[in-house]
């Protein structure tokens, strides 16, 4: 006999004894409809939330009959869209995955409904469910022939969004795939997507692609910005253009990434010129309370960045004055500043020792960064104290620090910079070398 859903849902009527009427008082559905389902010619489709209310009332596991579940929603190529999204997201809740594989290769049949994958995604993805809409953004940039379509690049916005970790070797291909359609995007999600690329490439190191992907952004800030003034200035109806966060926090950001990739490359003046701009901020329009915040926040970074630049040009005479200012901001700042200051210190040959005691509560909890740039700072850190360490003549810290540096490449999977930190126990070596010729000289 061929199993069906109201096959099933009868045998499991009958085996318990009840009658319509009774099994319409145990599911909350009405009876009437229940007849329909089960009897009528042609039969009353079933919703997803009956039969988990039939499921429950015969004692089954949720997900029962969901295999069958597709022929209530595909019928001769025919697709009831309110049926069939509420079920691909139940079997996305209770674990049906092969549900789901089972019932999209009769969905693109028809490339039409890869409109409804792309729907279901972003249902999910608005509620949070970022892991659990991945598949489905795939399905569409599988199934998607036009490139340029608004699903299919979204589609690959949103997995660029979702797959960002920890992992260094994971985001470079992340950002590999996704840069070549930023440019497709609407401006409003070029925005952010410009930023995120130029955050991951700062957290990787990649100074030159930090450096590109900043002037893009500064170049569409400006852009945007000029067209809503314009628009402000007509009296042009329509909203303004909807942003994840402030139109000044992109603008600020783009001189902020362009100026701490270009301290990173050695380029110390040039960096200054643009910690200048986001500075002051305050000429910007259209601010209202989230944008005069945001330009608060900008100016407490360009005054570290400025201590910062100056403590990495030489200008030692200001490092008490750096840390009294580094003492009042949060933990990742004083990571950021604790950095440069041991950059220096390292670079020029002064001694710290007195900062490190007065931050060490502070250092100890750096491993409260779970994120690509707090770790990339975490690893610098480490790397630069190691050095210290064994420029102090201090072995047993030098290669504790060492240790650390190699567990966090390890954690954050930079394997191809194991032997930056292997190459510290040079250090020890060099001392050792000099003990000797000491020992030496004086025997």
């Amino acid at each position: 006999m061929h199993r069906s859903l109201r096959s099933e849902i009868e045998q499991n009527r009958k085996k318990h004894g009840y009658t319509l009427s009774k099994l319409g008082e145990l599911t909350g559905i009405n009876p009437g409809s229940l007849s329909e389902i089960l009897n009528g010619n042609p039969p009353r489709a079933i919703t997803i939330g009956q039969l988990d209310a039939l499921a429950k009332v015969f004692g089954h596991d949720s997900g029962w009959l969901y295999e069958l579940y597709p022929e209530e929603c595909i019928l001769e190529g025919r697709i009831s869209r309110p049926r069939l999204i509420p079920y691909l997201i139940r079997c996305v809740e209770v674990g049906r995955k092969d549900c789901i594989e089972a019932t999209v290769p009769q969905m693109m049949e028809n490339p039409k409904n890869i409109s409804i994958l792309f729907a279901l995604a972003e249902q999910l993805y608005e509620k949070g469910q970022l892991k659990e809409s991945v598949p489905f953004y795939e399905y569409v940039i599988e199934n998607e022939k036009d490139s340029y379509s608004d699903h299919f690049v979204m589609s690959q916005y949103r997995l660029f969004r979702v797959v960002l970790g920890t992992n260094a070797e994971e985001n470079w291909e992340n950002v590999i795939r996704f840069s070549p359609y930023r440019n497709r995007l609407p401006e409003n999600y070029q925005l952010d997507a410009l930023y995120q690329l130029a955050k991951i490439c700062f957290a990787l190191q990649k100074w030159k692609r930090s450096e590109q992907y900043a002037d893009e952004l500064r170049l569409l800030a400006d852009t945007v910005y000029r067209h809503e003034l314009d628009r402000m200035k007509r009296n042009k109806k329509g909203e303004s253009l909807k942003t994840e966060r402030h139109l000044v926090y992109y603008y600020g950001l783009s001189h902020l990434y362009k100026s701490v990739s270009l301290e990173m490359q050695g380029l110390y003046e040039e960096a200054k010129q643009y910690v200048q701009v986001y500075a002051d901020l305050g000429w910007f329009k259209l601010l209202d309370d989230n944008g005069r915040k945001e330009v608060e926040r900008f100016k407490v970074w360009a005054k570290a960045n400025s201590y910062t630049l100056e403590v990495l040009s030489g200008n030692t005479n200001i490092i008490e004055e750096y840390a009294d200012y580094l003492d009042g901001l949060p933990t990742n700042e004083v990571l950021a500043g604790l950095n440069a200051i041991m950059k220096s210190a390292n670079t020029y040959h002064f001694c710290v020792d007195e900062i490190l005691e007065r931050f060490a509560s502070r250092i100890a909890s750096f491993d409260q960064f779970t994120e690509a740039i707090g770790l990339d700072r975490h690893l610098r850190f480490r790397y630069q104290m190691a050095i210290y360490e064994f420029g102090k003549g201090r072995i047993e810290r030098g290669i504790e620090e060492t240790i650390y540096c190699l567990s966090l490449a390890d954690l954050m999977n930079r394997h191809d910079e194991t032997l930056t930190y292997i190459a510290l126990f040079g250090w020890l070596g060099n001392l050792n070398k000099r003990i000797g010729s000491q020992n030496e000289l004086g025997g």
